[in-house]
């Protein structure tokens, strides 16, 4: 089932207490398995805060990065346990028995439904607070709309990050290339989910190729484009 993105943002966003504050800037940062978001993100962030000293006119709080915070607050949203909506961010369904089992046995069950519109109205939220970058979890799709939002797609050879794979998880290279294929798809199916399968209005503004830019170039080009859109 494909969320309503736009109506259901549209619709949450009357009752928002932060849409009498100016929405974003936000930075999205998708990638391909095997590129290196996290630590870009953190480098950014880290940039980002550099520049914005004495700056009047920007948000008074630092440009922070979120990953697992998304998780954290929905589960606090959702008022259950976080590892009870792991399995969507490990990019899992549950069954057919298991969900019928689950909604009869618990208290606090919350369909996998549920669970996504969850994330997508804490990732807005991030979002709408500003100074935000965010790290996956189908963000291009759900900030796409606010002005200052700038997407980023980090993106490499398949034998370059088939190989970082292979070093960090001690798999073969033939494992390493299966599951990072497995992965992207999956990332890309999650997005899917979002923004509807083959709409391109949610395309990237930029895509970085990991192998052959250094992470501070990647920092420094993202920083570059925010700037050329008065983000910062």
């Amino acid at each position: 089932m494909i969320l309503d993105l736009t109506k259901y943002l549209a619709d949450w966003y009357k009752e928002d207490p932060a849409k009498h504050i100016y929405p974003g800037p936000v930075v999205t940062i998708s990638r391909e398995v095997g590129c290196p978001a996290k630590s870009v993100a953190a480098g950014l962030a880290d940039f980002l805060n550099t520049l914005k000293k004495g700056k009047e006119k920007s948000k008074a709080h630092p440009w922070r990065w979120i990953s697992k915070e998304i998780m954290m607050e929905s589960a606090r949203e959702l008022q259950v346990d976080s590892s009870q909506i792991q399995h969507i961010f490990d990019y899992k369904s549950r069954g057919v028995l298991e969900d019928l089992l689950l909604a009869q046995s618990k208290d606090f069950y919350k369909s996998d439904l549920k669970i996504r519109t969850t994330i997508a109205k804490v990732i807005r939220r991030f979002a709408n607070e500003g100074n935000a970058i965010i790290v996956g979890r189908g963000g291009v799709a759900i900030t796409r709309d606010i002005p200052k939002s700038i997407h980023i797609f980090l993106e490499a050879p398949m034998e370059w990050r088939a190989l970082r794979v292979a070093e960090k998880h001690n798999f073969t290279i033939d494992q390493a290339r299966s599951y990072a294929l497995s992965i992207d798809k999956k990332r890309s199916s999650f997005r899917d989910f979002f923004q509807g399968k083959g709409n391109d209005y949610t395309r990237f503004d930029i895509k970085l190729n990991c192998m052959t830019l250094e992470q501070e170039e990647i920092i420094e080009i993202i920083a570059g484009a925010l700037k050329t859109h008065s983000m910062i």
